[in-house]
């Protein structure tokens, strides 16, 4: 068998992060062949970490990737903030992001290498960790915005018409910070795009509490609708007040010729 040589087993420990022992027994066992000894040690160590699913993945990270007119934002679950801020974690979970380009319109299914990635970070940490959720999207152009701890971020989606193609990227920019850091934050993009439950049952209630209180049913039904309004006011991207000027609501700091399609909001473990 070649000899094993302390060179080898300390660039083993380089590439894997694990102790030097287990790095001299794998190359042992793999008969000095780094790459074999590598496999070993991941299929061992993956199979401890599969033990530890049930521990709590209360921190993480949210990353957006774009490309032309195609995006993605996908959240990347791990147990400590200490974790969800090293250097790898980091990486792995922008690397992610961008491989989610790649992948058909919709909810994000992770491919073998965003898996195989996940597990490399896993098992140098020796934390349990997974990926949480994602979203791609295809077509028109697209704005995002991660907060500084990258626990929340959004992406938006919009079609540009004549003017509307100069849109800058700022005034996307602020769209999306709005949607992060806006309270209530906004559940649709404009009434038409509200569940039409959610808006039955806002007016089914506040019909209900007029005429509770007395009211005619025809002062009821407009009490009903006021609210209903207010509703939509207060939880639509496009009728909300603009979080950095709100003497006016997001529809009309949106330049002529751009419409909002859609947009996606990510809050770490929310």
């Amino acid at each position: 068998m070649p000899e094993i040589t302390a060179k080898d087993v300390m660039k083993l420990r380089q590439k894997t992060g694990l102790p030097m022992m287990a790095c001299k027994e794998a190359l042992e066992r793999a008969g000095g062949d780094m790459d074999k000894a590598e496999e070993i040690l991941r299929a061992e160590q993956k199979g401890k970490m599969d033990t530890r699913t049930e521990r709590a993945t209360a921190e993480g990270r949210v990353a957006v990737a774009v490309d032309g007119s195609k995006a993605a934002i996908i959240e990347v679950q791990t147990e400590s903030d200490f974790t969800a801020r090293n250097d790898q974690f980091v990486s792995m979970v922008d690397f992610i992001a961008k491989e989610a380009l790649k992948l058909p319109s919709g909810p994000v299914s992770p491919n073998s290498g965003m898996t195989g990635r996940l597990d490399e970070v896993r098992i140098k940490t020796g934390e349990n960790m997974k990926f949480a959720r994602g979203e791609k999207l295809d077509g028109g152009r697209f704005g995002s915005y991660i907060h500084h701890d990258a626990k929340r971020g959004a992406l938006v989606q919009v079609e540009v018409a004549g003017d509307g193609a100069n849109v800058d990227e700022e005034t996307l920019k602020g769209i999306c910070q709005h949607i992060v850091a806006h309270v209530p934050p906004p559940v649709a993009v404009s009434e038409k795009d509200m569940d039409k439950a959610t808006l039955d049952r806002v007016r089914t209630e506040a019909e209900a509490e007029a005429k509770a209180s007395g009211k005619p049913p025809q002062i009821a039904e407009k009490i009903a609708l006021g609210k209903v309004r207010k509703f939509l006011e207060e939880n639509t991207l496009l009728d909300q007040r603009y979080i950095r000027d709100d003497t006016k609501p997001v529809k009309e700091i949106l330049p002529k010729g751009v419409t909002v399609k859609r947009f996606v909001r990510y809050t770490v473990g929310a």
